[in-house]
């Protein structure tokens, strides 16, 4: 059987940091090559040919951002997130069997919002505005083209019959067209959310739920 992996990846890194750790960026990157590669290897069946291993996700921001808390500008190019970023994909880049699907983000409306926590802490009058710190705001910016090259990609490997299955790592049921698409035309389809609960609309419409670490499911 040839599979196809298809990694969000900005879900992957959050996730990745959550249950697992920091790590550095050749680390982190070392560590999803081997995960992707266990999709391979099932209970009584023989190995999985692998296609191509396909990463999305977007090149890091570059821009200043003023902090309304900070009441200064933020030059994200100096950042260690920049920085980080810049030299994982740069390590992904030389590995084997890798192809990486890069969007943009939609710096030229990023802005420091206050969390969730922090307004609800605000409306129910448990925080006032003299009492919020740095750690309350947080930068927003969005994504753009990287669900797009997904969906696309999933079609093109199911109508050009490139593979007989693709494995999707991911959380997100903006994928359920895409993924009824696949199963239409014959294509084994598994999804991977890492340990995180997905929506019952997704369960219909793949073949398989699977997630190869156990520290995704059991980890606090």
């Amino acid at each position: 059987m040839k599979t196809a992996i298809l990694v969000d990846g900005g879900f992957y890194r959050r996730r990745a940091q959550i249950k697992i750790g920091e790590k550095s960026s050749a680390e982190r990157a070392n560590e999803l090559d081997n995960y992707c590669r266990r999709h391979l290897t099932e209970k009584k069946q023989a190995p999985h040919e692998l296609y191509r291993i396909f990463y999305y996700d977007c090149p890091p921001m570059n821009k200043k951002v003023y902090h309304p808390f900070l009441k200064q500008q933020i030059d994200f190019s100096k950042s260690e997130l920049n920085i980080w970023m810049t030299q994982f994909l740069a390590v992904l880049k030389q590995h084997r069997k890798f192809a990486l699907r890069l969007g943009k983000l939609a710096d030229t409306q990023a802005c420091y919002t206050l969390r969730i926590d922090a307004v609800k802490k605000l409306c129910s009058g448990k925080l006032s505005l003299n009492d919020l710190q740095e750690t309350d705001f947080m930068i927003q910016v969005d994504q753009k083209g990287v669900d797009m090259k997904i969906g696309l990609d999933i079609a093109s490997l199911a109508y050009k019959k490139q593979v007989n299955q693709i494995v999707l790592i991911s959380g997100d049921s903006d994928f359920v067209s895409a993924a009824k698409l696949a199963r239409r035309e014959g294509i084994d389809f598994v999804l991977d959310p890492l340990g995180a609960p997905i929506k019952e609309d997704l369960f219909e419409h793949i073949d398989g739920l699977r997630t190869c670490d156990n520290r995704y499911i059991n980890s606090k």
